[in-house]
């Protein structure tokens, strides 16, 4: 049974959400929703739940993440109640729920403590510096090790044990049995989900924003292992260094106009920006732009009087592995996907406990 908590609604304004009361139900949103289906009233569904305070039917379903903002709903929306940026706000709060940590939770709701964090991690960058005597070589050496720490600790410690409390939360609570061939049947749409965010095509006219999430994703996948497992910054390979500075360029061009767009606000899903939306498109950019700096620097022989640049691109590097991936909005990629095949996984399971029904009736 989903409790009642009044101050749900007043629990989410730091979350981005503002107009929640404006809505009436008159069902225009989810009648123009290229997402919403028989089963899923999106996002009606989940503005009632705001307005109801039922914060434990927002937890146990995964519904807000299959929202893809396409913007069509607010445009619509008779009353200004913005429900494509209610979806967005129900997102966001929910990865402080996912979080067995709780530090999502603190810096969504103190901006104060999220900078602190951020001014911590660049003193701390400038500390290890001034412990390296301020000297290129084994500053570069420690940052590239750094970068292999925090993937596996970020991905072992916070981004597994977060996946595995989602589906506590939305499949295992809800004792919704799956069979682990079914589970395993729906891994290779997960993986494809998850690089192509494809469900965004259903979006009207969004196909040029799919195109620029993809080459994205990709782009930042690719200056990842360029940066992480080929060395980019310490080869001399022609071929890895003409593909880093592909990789490189596309990221913070492609970042580049996702933040004009949000300057300009024409497009609905540009009208209303969150901190975090800031500092995830912000930081993406800083880091490409970076990383394509100090290639360049390095080529043309200067990076030794520049060690400045370097120290810059390590504290924005540390500031998006230890802050805003595993606690900011970079988890919406992991998420989504992941609601995508557990709302697949539900689906599958009540088909089966109907066939199993209808065979029980027929015997």
């Amino acid at each position: 049974m989903n409790r009642v908590d009044p101050k749900f609604k007043d629990k989410l304004k730091p979350y981005g959400i503002s107009d929640w009361n404006e809505c009436f139900h008159c069902g225009n949103c989810t009648a123009i929703c290229s997402h919403s289906e028989d089963s899923l009233l999106m996002p009606r569904n989940g503005i009632r739940a705001i307005q109801l305070g039922l914060k434990d039917k927002i937890h146990n379903n995964v519904d807000p993440w299959l929202c893809y903002y396409c913007g069509d709903c607010s445009e619509e929306c008779p009353r200004n109640a913005n429900p494509g940026e209610l979806m967005m706000a129900l997102r966001r709060y929910l990865t402080t729920v996912y979080d067995w940590t709780g530090v999502s939770r603190i810096f969504y709701t103190s901006r104060t403590v999220m900078i602190a964090a951020f001014l911590i991690v660049a003193a701390a960058v400038v500390g290890i510096g001034a412990m390296y005597s301020f000297q290129l070589e084994p500053i570069m050496e420690f940052g590239h090790l750094f970068e292999k720490i925090a993937i596996i600790s970020v991905a072992a410690f916070i981004l597994l044990p977060n996946i595995i409390r989602m589906f506590r939360l939305t499949l295992i609570k809800q004792k919704i049995k799956v069979p682990l061939s079914t589970l395993l049947s729906g891994i290779a749409d997960l993986v494809i989900n998850m690089f192509t965010q494809k469900k965004t095509l259903d979006c009207k006219e969004n196909r040029v924003r799919w195109f620029e999430h993809f080459i994205l994703v990709l782009g930042y996948l690719l200056l990842l292992a360029t940066t992480v497992f080929l060395n980019w910054f310490g080869t001399d390979n022609i071929y890895i260094i003409i593909f880093g500075y592909v990789v490189g360029a596309i990221t913070f061009i492609v970042t580049f106009d996702f933040i004009i767009r949000r300057i300009r606000k024409k497009a609905e899903i540009s009208k209303f920006s969150h901190l975090s939306d800031w500092m995830f498109v912000v930081w993406l950019f800083l880091m490409g732009l970076s990383t394509f700096l100090i290639r360049v620097f390095i080529d043309i022989g200067i990076i030794q009087d520049h060690l400045w640049l370097y120290l810059v691109h390590l504290i924005i590097l540390a500031q998006w592995a230890v802050i805003i991936v595993p606690f900011g909005k970079w988890m919406h990629f992991l998420y989504r996907s992941f609601a995508i095949y557990i709302a697949e996984m539900k689906k599958k399971a009540l088909s089966l406990k109907q066939q199993n029904q209808v065979t029980t009736i027929t015997a």
